[in-house]
């Protein structure tokens, strides 16, 4: 346990018992609830416009390409195609775009597993207070399960959108 006398805040400042070791217990509840709320709506609104625009555009660049063409006058066309499983046929369909909205639909397939993960985080967040009370005495303690699952979740969005990031940073030089 830290001293209260060590304690970076001013003497007026100082709380009477030391601080929390996490640090969500930091931040008055109130306010991180906000927060946790505020970074939900964020993420579900991205979702809902991610698929209205997935659905709007016939697919996502994702799921599609980017590849240089000749034509036979010796020209050289760089098409972006979109790709769409399910949308209107059991075996997807495939769409020509324009370069602006395949990098806008790559850049929002990038963001949707930050902003899922996001979301998850938020969750967790919010309900850890009864995590805490009702995992006491089972094969793994509350702490140990939001951090554990907390882990999880971060790890796997980022490696997501890494893999996500390479592949259209891939397309992208190879034109």
């Amino acid at each position: 346990m830290s001293d209260v006398n060590s304690s970076p805040l001013p003497a007026g400042d100082r709380p009477d018992r030391p601080l929390p070791s996490c640090p969500v217990d930091r931040m008055p509840s109130r306010s991180r609830n906000r927060i946790c709320l505020r970074i939900m709506i964020i993420g579900g609104l991205n979702f809902v416009l991610y698929t209205l625009m997935y659905a709007a555009i016939g697919g996502d660049a994702h799921n599609g390409y980017a590849r240089t063409t000749v034509d036979e006058a010796g020209v050289a066309q760089t098409e972006y195609v979109v790709s769409g499983h399910f949308i209107r046929s059991l075996t997807g369909r495939q769409r020509v775009v324009g370069r602006g909205v395949w990098i806008y639909s790559y850049i929002h397939s990038i963001s949707l597993p930050l902003t899922s993960g996001a979301m998850i985080i938020s969750m967790l967040v919010l309900a850890r207070p009864h995590i805490l009370a009702t995992m006491r005495d089972g094969w793994i303690s509350g702490p140990t399960f939001v951090v554990a699952f907390s882990t999880i979740i971060i790890l796997v969005a980022l490696a997501v959108a890494t893999v996500f990031t390479w592949d259209f940073l891939s397309q992208l030089a190879a034109l």
